[in-house]
């Protein structure tokens, strides 16, 4: 027996280096790679790219805008079997107190309901998935209401 996590085939992830805390996440052992919704990419001379992660689908006005290196850009088949290239950054990912470095292709999952897919490259030698459970690992975060 491996002393691996076990995860629903939902989670909850948070980017802390980014400031995104509580992204619901579908687990996808079909998909070798993780991805993740994003707006406005724009990519820089200096290797950087910047574009913006919607927090809350419902407020369109929360939002990070995060700013990082490139790794490289691939060419991706879509769940539809359409290719496209993508660009490819690393980030630290909290699945529950499981902290670990995974690529993630940026592209536009707006009318997907999942906004972040984390594929089985991010989830080997670390997590086993239980397709039975939800959020086995992680509880829907609790976001403070602003006050006026």
């Amino acid at each position: 027996m491996t002393n691996k996590a076990v995860i629903g085939w939902s989670e909850y992830v948070s980017f802390p280096d980014w400031g995104i805390e509580g992204i619901k996440a579908k687990i996808d052992t079909g998909a070798r790679s993780s991805a993740l919704h994003v707006e406005n990419l724009e990519h820089h001379d200096d290797g950087f790219v910047s574009f913006d992660v919607i927090l809350n689908r419902k407020k369109q006005n929360q939002q990070r805008h995060v700013r990082t290196r490139a790794v490289k850009t691939a060419r991706v088949r879509s769940s539809t079997g359409e290719y496209s290239e993508r660009c490819f950054v690393k980030a630290r990912m909290l699945i529950g107190a499981i902290s670990k470095e995974i690529e993630i292709s940026l592209v536009s999952r707006g009318d997907m309901l999942f906004r972040m897919l984390i594929g089985r490259k991010a989830l080997e030698s670390d997590f086993v998935v239980d397709v039975c459970r939800l959020n086995a690992l992680t509880a829907r975060p609790r976001f403070r209401k602003s006050r006026k």
